[in-house]
């Protein structure tokens, strides 16, 4: 059989329009079976911080996100003992650690701050009879005051996506859970949390579930200028 020019214009068509197809098919299987979102995905602004306060070259939320992901890629063991040097070793930690190790990692000395805030205000705000530095920074309820302070309070209408942000903080309960907000989202467009209640993955999709079980009682962004003079930056 020879083939004219049309013949081959034909099925030149017909192969473009198959692949075409295939194309299409395999996109939308790859977008329903996608594991995460991005805020992209819903036509969301990424809220950057203007401080960078460790002149590294990132903004303070995307350090604090990134910080917080390190911990959770670590995966350290559950476990919140009291340690006589205050910080436990990398793969030891609890839901507070991953807080200020992601501080850490932005620049902040967040256990000196709090320390310094509990002095400053005489206890009182923070309904310690006894402050101590090795703990007190560790606790979710003294991270819930101090945030409540030097932090912009947000929603906690979950429903309203695009005011979570990568790198907020979020408490959970009567200062039960604390985590941070990661930049990775589900087909709802609800960002996932990056937290440690020794779970298997510390990077997921539950801020939902959570705020159900145990209710949300606090949404912050850091905001180093509340604090301002007072900023206490990490020194190896």
């Amino acid at each position: 059989m020879t083939f004219t020019k049309k013949h081959k214009l034909v099925i030149a068509l017909l192969l473009l329009c198959i692949i075409s197809i295939a194309c299409l098919f395999v996109f939308t299987f790859l977008k329903r079976n996608k594991t995460y979102y991005t805020a992209e995905d819903f036509h969301i602004t990424t809220v950057k911080s203007e401080i960078d306060v460790n002149n590294n070259g990132v903004d303070d939320y995307t350090d604090i996100l990134l910080g917080g992901r390190i911990d959770a890629e670590k995966h350290p063991t559950y476990d919140g003992k009291y340690w006589d040097t205050g910080y436990p070793p990398d793969n030891i930690g609890v839901c507070t650690d991953v807080i200020w190790r992601a501080f850490k990692n932005a620049g902040y000395n967040l256990r000196a701050m709090i320390d310094q805030d509990i002095k400053a205000s005489n206890e009182q705000d923070y309904h310690i009879k006894t402050p101590d530095s090795n703990i007190d920074f560790r606790r979710v309820g003294n991270l819930y005051v101090f945030f409540s302070k030097y932090a912009e309070n947000l929603t906690l209408d979950i429903s309203k996506i695009e005011e979570w942000q990568p790198g907020d903080i979020v408490v959970f309960g009567s200062s039960k859970h604390i985590g941070i907000i990661s930049d990775k989202r589900n087909k709802n467009g609800e960002p996932f949390l990056i937290h440690n209640s020794g779970q298997p993955f510390r990077e997921e999709d539950v801020l939902r579930r959570l705020a159900k079980k145990d209710g949300i009682t606090g949404h912050f962004r850091w905001d180093a200028s509340k604090i301002n003079d007072r900023i206490i930056l990490w020194e190896e």
